[in-house]
């Protein structure tokens, strides 16, 4: 396993990011192995979806849980896992959910700054940079120090991408190093398509910095150029799967 810990983590280089193309289970994952992907990434959206939730920690933690064990367990990729805001706000208990997915052989998950409301939804409201800094220092403390923590800030996703400004980058790389102080691994800045502010946040984070790649966004050789190091693909993979499954299956129909 510690193999695993440190080959994923070698693969974040900045300008020659490492590109996750985001699966939903077992059976993407062994797909995207056999597509020649390095490493192997859930996306949240798109695990929920697959299993009949929504987003926003509808899906049962156990269901979380074993889909991530199941995932691990068909490919010899390191596998990270979308674990949203984990699933709890006290960073003791979000330290012990943290630890149990762990347990499932992931190598490392993605950890929002998002609130997550008690009946499932996203609240478009944030913890504040110390609150989120907490609850990474206690997963860390848990889990210990090969864990590969995304810290994931929503700043740029609550706003809309006409709205994105210095101002915001700058708060960005705030959390940026608070939450690597913290004990963070990587900072995943998804929403941002501005290549100026993602340069001045990759620059400026002591952490691989992950872009969320999505249709209509800047190609990823113009990413990798402004020096981030990770390109993820988020929950439009399985959008895309879904599309030609239905396509297909009203072709079948008619």
């Amino acid at each position: 396993m510690s193999a695993k810990f440190q080959s994923f983590a070698a693969l974040h280089v900045p300008g020659d990011p490492v590109i996750l193309f985001n699966v939903w289970d077992a059976g993407s994952a062994r797909v995207a192995e056999r597509a020649g992907a390095k490493a192997i990434a859930t996306g949240s959206a798109s695990v929920s979806t697959a299993h009949g939730f929504d987003d926003a920690e509808a899906l049962p933690l156990e269901l979380a849980l074993a889909n991530a064990r199941r995932t691990v367990g068909a490919v010899a990729l390191p596998v990270s896992v979308d674990f949203e805001g984990g699933y709890a706000v006290d960073p003791d208990a979000v330290a012990a959910n943290v630890e149990k997915l762990a347990a499932t052989g992931a190598i490392g998950c993605n950890f929002e700054d998002q609130v997550v409301a008690s009946n499932g939804t996203a609240t478009r409201v944030m913890h504040s940079a110390a609150e989120q800094s907490s609850r990474i220092a206690a997963i860390r403390w848990t889990v210990g120090p090969n864990f590969f923590l995304n810290a994931r800030t929503d700043i740029f996703l609550i706003a809309p991408g006409d709205t994105h400004d210095a101002a915001m980058a700058d708060a960005a790389i705030e959390r940026g190093k608070a939450y690597a102080d913290a004990g963070a691994s990587g900072f995943f800045v998804p929403g941002l398509a501005d290549l100026a502010l993602l340069e001045s946040v990759a620059k400026a984070v002591p952490l691989p910095v992950n872009f969320m790649a999505f249709p209509g966004a800047p190609e990823a050789k113009a990413v990798a150029e402004t020096g981030v190091a990770r390109i993820s693909h988020g929950p439009f993979p399985h959008m895309a799967a879904l599309k030609a499954f239905e396509d297909a299956a009203r072709a079948a129909f008619s």
